[in-house]
């Protein structure tokens, strides 16, 4: 039998409106096409796991996204290039493909990872670097050591500030978010550290 994680049910609880039918619904497909998935919270999104990572979902300000970890599933029309997944950016239950074409993805990525058939996570080299925005870096200058423990995080960890601080839509809500990430950032702090917290105990 499958295992749920009730730090899934959280994530799904505090997502946008528009995104939580979304989780909810690739959730309950994910443990239709595989029963024995265990989930999981991996880089602060959900997961599944079977036979190593089979699939991840993770909900944005204004997008889902969903994507198979093994490269050695051929999916018709897939978006190497997007943010996460091969399915672009999701916005509403409509954006999946029918059901029963997700469920037969789902089996066959399953299969590929029990045969041993795996070709590692999806290529994301052809994501454009992101430049650091100039107010984090600002910000992070102002604050005695921070620039330092900045760059010694991961790239993606990077990107994840970055990102939080441009998809800001207000100079309110980017100020806000700056004075975080700062605090954050100087005990070394990466974006998702409650995530991390979480899944260590």
């Amino acid at each position: 039998m499958g295992k749920k994680d009730p730090r899934i049910d959280a994530y799904i609880a505090r997502s946008a409106g528009f995104a939580k039918p979304i989780l909810k619904h690739v959730r309950a497909l994910v443990h239709r096409g595989c029963p024995d998935v265990v989930e999981t919270i991996k880089w602060g999104s959900p997961s599944f796991e079977y036979h190593g990572i089979l699939c991840g979902m993770a909900a944005f300000k204004a997008h889902v996204a969903f994507g198979f970890w093994n490269r050695a599933l051929k999916i018709e029309g897939a978006k190497e290039d997007a943010a996460m997944g091969q399915f672009g950016r999701l916005t509403s239950l409509s954006d999946l493909p029918a059901d029963k074409v997700m469920l037969g993805y789902i089996e066959e990525a399953a299969r590929l990872n029990e045969t041993g058939q795996k070709l590692g996570p999806m290529d994301r080299k052809a994501r454009k670097p992101l430049p650091v925005p100039k107010q984090l870096t600002a910000a992070l200058q102002k604050r005695a050591g921070a620039m330092g423990k900045f760059g010694a995080f991961s790239p993606s960890q990077q990107r994840e500030y970055s990102e939080w601080i441009l998809e800001a839509k207000t100079e309110q809500t980017r100020n806000k978010r700056l004075a975080t990430a700062v605090g954050w950032i100087g005990e070394g702090k990466p974006r998702m550290w409650k995530y991390m917290k979480a899944k260590k105990e």
